[in-house]
């Protein structure tokens, strides 16, 4: 069965940047599962998968623009220090989910000083290209739930395509319980 719209595809990758260091990996963990089509997973990555099967093995460059993006200056901002209200602590790397314009994404703080905090909302790899090694462990068709979401249900735990591991439906809002 060919990787195709409503097929979740099970893969095995190695993430490297140019510099050949490792950024993520399956190896060790479970395959990551997503429904192909969806928007899932990253763009190239995605359209490079497209009419694969089982067992195919590839290597992949994915241009930043078609991965997560280019860097965006005007997403690096300072704010007050007191919008961290509840934190013990606000330390440079630490990483924060705050409500923006666009919904909530995750910032994480590049500078302290005083009483102002510089936060940066650029996803982590914005503006890397990605070199991916990925396996096609399995291919099959998506049931109704999994289309109605847009999104696979398997039990316990997968890793995301943001190389974190993630609850199956964890945020859905459409998604009882597994």
């Amino acid at each position: 069965m060919n990787i195709a719209k409503n097929r979740v595809v099970s893969i095995d990758y190695t993430l490297k940047d140019d510099k050949g260091q490792l950024l993520d990996t399956t190896s060790g963990s479970e395959p990551l599962e997503y429904l192909h089509g969806y928007e899932n997973i990253i763009p190239g990555l995605e359209r490079a998968l497209e009419g694969k099967s089982q067992g195919d093995k590839l290597s992949v460059k994915v241009p930043a623009a078609d991965a997560y993006g280019l860097r965006d200056d005007k997403l690096v901002t300072t704010v007050p220090l007191d919008r961290f209200d509840g934190a013990d602590a606000v330390e440079e790397g630490m990483q924060f989910e705050a409500q923006t314009p666009d919904g909530y994404r995750v910032v994480t703080v590049t500078k302290v000083d005083g009483k102002q905090v510089t936060i940066d909302s650029n996803h982590a790899l914005a503006g890397l290209d990605l070199n991916f090694d990925v396996t096609v462990a399995a291919v099959r068709e998506a049931n109704a739930e999994e289309l109605a979401h847009g999104h696979v249900h398997s039990h316990g735990h997968h890793h995301g395509h943001d190389g974190h591991e993630h609850e199956d439906c964890d945020g859905c809002g459409g998604c009882g319980s597994n």
